[in-house]
């Protein structure tokens, strides 16, 4: 228990000397991220380390949309972990005097309460328009992307992924469920598809179907389920929008629309990750479903997570005793293994 307490531990906290210290316990306000508190030191290791600096402007202590914003936004563990490992993570204080009233100014920043993101260089310049007034993961997640590609640096995938998730569920997402001969399949090869967020596999009047949540600005219904007929995985759609009733017979023929009816998951639903260890580890459900489809072709997911969330399941592997919980469907936010104090 120790061993992987203290791995966890340095995974998820040990990044900088000299990080905020706040006791035991940092501010809801500032999430589970590990800041500097110095501005000037901050630019001394962004130009040392050449990452850009991740400057938060917050009230500490602050009012509820300031707290929202750390639990919400400064507490997702894709987003906590690229802050600390992709960007130097600075924190100016709104409400306080000497150094952090220095940057407020420097900034023209207002000594207001609630969050600002502005993403710098070494040199202080901005690299991303200022983050102000939108309150959501995705606003930072494209500033943070924005940054990135202007500093030169890669964009890892599983951040893209967690972007093309959020932005799917803003705009808007739909669903659909197709029959197929075996549903392990069917997550297999729906899974992969792009514009594809999340797949669940259950049984429909007695016919295995997946659920398929998609973007349809990304894929359309039509290419979803012409794709799936491609692979065999589209044998017929429960739907019960006329619309759509049209479309299946356009793309499949006759016949193919089915009534929907009580819909049942399966229990073992994204098959080949449930097999392996990985079925333990937190993930989004875009990552869960892509990385589903990577170990049923015979490949590893380590492509779509995270170096933290890789590291996780290393442990998770070499100590298969531990008493480990499926993860499969959970929330990555509400099931990561956050230290405690």
């Amino acid at each position: 228990m120790f061993r992987r307490t203290k791995i966890i531990l340095i995974l998820m906290l040990g990044f900088s000397s000299v990080a905020l210290s706040q006791g035991t316990q940092t501010p809801a306000e500032l999430g589970k991220v590990a800041w500097v508190r110095d501005f000037e030191q901050g630019l001394a290791r962004a130009k040392k380390e050449q990452k850009p600096v991740f400057l938060l402007f917050q009230e500490v202590p602050g009012c509820s949309t300031c707290q929202r914003y750390g639990a919400e936004v400064l507490s997702h563990p894709l987003i906590a972990e690229a802050i600390e490992s992709l960007f130097i993570p600075v924190a100016i204080y709104n409400n306080k005097g000497g150094k952090d009233a220095e940057v407020l100014k420097l900034y023209n920043e207002p000594a207001w309460n609630n969050p600002v993101v502005r993403i710098v260089d070494a040199s202080k310049k901005n690299l991303a328009e200022r983050v102000s007034g939108n309150y959501t993961p995705l606003a930072v997640l494209n500033a943070m992307l924005v940054a990135l590609e202007k500093s030169n640096l890669v964009v890892p995938t599983y951040l893209a992924l967690l972007r093309e998730e959020f932005q799917s569920r803003e705009l808007g997402t739909k669903t659909a469920t197709l029959s197929m001969y075996c549903f392990w399949i069917g997550e297999k090869e729906l899974g992969k598809i792009p514009g594809v967020v999340a797949t669940e596999a259950g049984f429909m009047a007695g016919r295995e179907v997946v659920t398929v949540e998609y973007n349809p600005r990304l894929l359309s219904f039509e290419n979803l389920i012409e794709s799936g007929s491609k692979v065999k995985c589209a044998d017929g759609v429960f739907t019960a929008d006329a619309q759509e009733q049209a479309k299946v017979e356009k793309v499949l023929g006759k016949g193919k629309v089915k009534n929907p009816s009580t819909y049942r998951p399966d229990p073992e639903s994204k098959y080949y990750l449930y097999q392996s260890h990985y079925r333990y580890l937190p993930m989004t459900e875009l990552q869960a479903a892509r990385a589903n489809s990577l170990l049923a072709g015979g490949k590893s997911p380590e492509e779509v997570l995270s170096p933290r969330q890789i590291e996780l399941a290393r442990e998770i592997k070499a100590n298969p005793k531990k008493n480990w919980k499926p993860m499969i469907g959970k929330s990555v936010t509400e099931s990561w293994p956050w230290p405690t104090a």
